[in-house]
């Protein structure tokens, strides 16, 4: 491993410490280091910005996030564009994606440099959004796609189907539509299941929905969802990964399937997910 991309959350107090790690990695081991290109304003003259066109790089051989699990679904773009695994170094909260810390960044580079990591391959679903039968969005999460109410108190009325067989219509604030990677956020705050990452699956949580035997649900990769907002005075938003969000209207249909793609992350160590769920979400604890 030579090429390197970065992506760093932009509001870390410590940038110039990751900076100046990464410099005396270059000078040590003549790592080549790529900033991505809507960042170029924090990065300093050392690392080249580029829009990570494949065309016109040299192969990136992996990306190192700097920042939490928000930062590392904002980076995930670079992993599809290169194909390169991540590699999250933990600057936030929880860090539940991240694989090493900024002390211990020297040791995990040596342990790429020396090929002593393994690759886990996560899901991805693809969301496509049809306003009178057109499709006005399509995009990729890693962790969820959430259809959620707008300011005001109204429920929203949500209709599901599964290989257009009618599931359930429920009147909620919303539903979480999760990948088993994202089982860990905003699923499990509503109540659904943990899945382990290495499952192909999709769950839908309901955000309080308004009768009892409402509960969360897990389908298989393979089926196609269909959730249709419909009878609403107002309009709904649908949010991917915490990040794009666009308006909903009464009608509109999301379609939601596993996507070809997947986004790998580089493993280090020997841990199981059993034993990050004990240290990070305090499981059994």
């Amino acid at each position: 491993m030579k090429n390197f991309a970065v992506f760093v959350n932009p509001d870390l107090p410590d940038k110039d410490r990751v900076f100046s790690l990464l410099e005396t990695l270059h000078q040590e081991h003549h790592i080549v280091f790529y900033g991505a290109l809507e960042q170029c304003d924090i990065f300093p003259g050392t690392i080249e910005c580029c829009a990570f066109d494949q065309n016109k790089l040299p192969k990136i051989d992996c990306v190192l996030v700097f920042g939490g699990d928000g930062t590392i679904l904002r980076a995930k773009h670079i992993a599809l564009r290169t194909g390169a695994p991540i590699l999250g170094i933990n600057l936030g909260y929880l860090g539940f994606l991240s694989e090493s810390t900024l002390n211990d960044l020297r040791k995990s580079i040596i342990d790429l440099l020396q090929k002593k990591y393994k690759i886990l391959n996560r899901m991805l679903i693809t969301c496509q959004l049809r306003r009178e039968g057109k499709v006005i969005f399509q995009g990729l999460a890693l962790n969820d796609a959430v259809i959620y109410k707008a300011e005001t108190p109204r429920l929203i009325n949500v209709r599901i189907y599964n290989e257009q067989r009618f599931v359930l219509d429920t009147r909620c604030d919303g539903v979480v539509i999760s990948t088993p990677t994202g089982s860990t956020a905003y699923s499990l705050s509503a109540g659904g299941p943990i899945l382990s990452p290495e499952m192909k699956a999709i769950v839908i949580s309901p955000l309080n929905p308004h009768l009892l035997s409402i509960r969360p649900m897990v389908f298989p990769a393979k089926d196609k969802l269909l959730f249709k907002v419909h009878s609403i005075v107002q309009h709904a938003w649908l949010q991917m990964d915490g990040i794009n969000t666009i308006m909903i209207e009464d009608k509109d249909e999301l379609t939601i399937t596993a996507a070809r793609q997947t986004v790998s992350f580089i493993k280090l160590s020997n841990r199981t997910f059993y034993q990050i769920l004990r240290n990070k979400l305090h499981l059994g604890k």
